[in-house]
């Protein structure tokens, strides 16, 4: 499971600089012009934090292996796909109701730190 991890962590934190420079330059007046630029920023960072996050827990999962650091691993991939993911389209399209599920990734954002926090404390004595 931490090779998921890490090669998951990897490619979604490569994917945020992509996504990251494609805004700043191809989409930035266009970002600008419809005030969703800060928006889109938040959601390559919080993707960029959480592909950072995985790659960290991955590498600990070679050490210590304990469910709950599974449980934040996918906790963490859920919240990319579901806050980053809603964020981005929402930028993209102006379309406001799918504002309404980025909390959830949110949430899934706060179980992954939640579970990691566990694990940490089983596993780490």
């Amino acid at each position: 499971m931490y090779k998921f991890f890490i090669i998951t962590g990897s490619l979604s934190g490569m994917l945020s600089v992509m996504i990251g420079a494609f805004g700043a330059h191809a989409l930035k007046s266009t970002l600008e012009a419809t005030n969703r630029l800060t928006t889109f920023e938040t959601a390559v960072k919080y993707q960029f934090y959480h592909s950072l996050a995985l790659i960290l827990l991955g590498l600990l999962m070679i050490q210590f292996q304990h469910k709950a650091f599974t449980i934040s691993g996918y906790g963490f991939i859920i919240g990319i796909l579901i806050f980053s993911g809603s964020l981005y389209a929402l930028s993209l399209t102006g379309y406001t109701k799918l504002g309404a599920i980025t909390p959830l990734g949110g949430l899934a954002f706060i179980i992954g730190w939640a579970a990691f926090a566990w694990g940490s404390m089983k596993s780490l004595h």
